[in-house]
């Protein structure tokens, strides 16, 4: 259900998301762990498959990528009880992270590199200079730049706090054409899909933000709050005339059918970027 867009719309804007050459890609924590916090490797070369399905139209592709302390986890049996803990387990999960993007991607003679940022990178003009030059070289090369949260280092006052905040900000930065969010779960519904087998997934958001902002509200007390965020970084990309979709990691093609203009997901329509005409 789109909740009340015109179909047109919707149509035009999917378009406009096929069309994008600069993506970024943003992966949770659920998109590449399994129940026990272990890295899945066989979902981490999904992810890498579909990316690639991007790279292979000559898109220019931006990671971001979360799952460092939870691939951490799965290696050290210690507990996330204190900050220091936490930031341990970052940087033993982190490595092991970027070593199994070097492989994944090494099958399609890919090379990638690490930025790890922290609030304080974002807020710099001089440092974000820095960091969009850096991005911007590495797609020059060919490179694919893998963007995290430097949470070895990250106090609570130079913590960007989440990494949907983390792709939105990157992507606005970087003058990418559209954000893709890769979540467990298909988009955005009208309730808690997990707990309500009536929920609905709504195919777009746009003027009907307020009614969906509603919805999420609702969701998040339910124990959702995953998804707040994602709409909040969702909305923000829109609101700067980007599209963005939030889709299921899990679903076959999943990239490839954005890239096809298929309806997959939710869409966010760029405010004041497309029209039913």
């Amino acid at each position: 259900m789109s909740k009340g867009l015109e179909d047109a719309t919707v149509a035009k804007a999917r378009r406009v998301a096929a069309d994008a050459e600069r993506v970024v890609v943003k992966a949770g924590t659920n998109s590449l762990t399994d129940s026990a916090s272990n890295l899945d490797d066989e979902k981490l070369d999904k992810l890498v498959d579909d990316i690639e399905a991007l790279l292979t139209r000559n898109k220019e592709v931006i990671l971001v990528s979360s799952g460092a302390i939870g691939a951490g986890t799965g290696r050290i049996a210690a507990s996330t009880g204190t900050v220091e803990e936490s930031q341990a387990l970052s940087t033993v999960g982190q490595s092991h992270l970027m070593h199994r993007y070097t492989e994944s991607f090494g099958r399609y003679d890919r090379k990638v590199a690490q930025l790890l940022l922290t609030q304080h990178d974002l807020e710099n003009p001089e440092r974000f200079t820095n960091f969009r030059n850096t991005v911007e070289t590495l797609l020059d090369w060919g490179v694919v730049p893998i963007i995290n949260e430097n949470d070895a280092v990250a106090t609570e006052e130079i913590r960007i706090g989440d990494n949907d905040m983390l792709s939105a900000a990157a992507t606005m930065g970087v003058d990418a054409d559209l954000l893709v969010t890769l979540t467990d779960v298909g988009g955005v519904y009208t309730g808690n899909p997990k707990e309500d087998a009536d929920a609905e997934r709504i195919e777009a958001v746009g003027t009907n933000y307020d009614t969906v902002q509603e919805i999420v509200t609702e969701s998040t007390s339910d124990g959702f709050g995953g998804i707040q965020t994602k709409v909040e970084g969702a909305r923000d990309v829109s609101e700067h005339g980007i599209p963005a979709v939030i889709a299921k990691s899990t679903e076959a093609d999943v990239l490839e059918k954005i890239a096809t203009a298929k309806p997959v997901g939710t869409i966010f329509v760029p405010i004041n970027g497309v029209s039913d005409d």
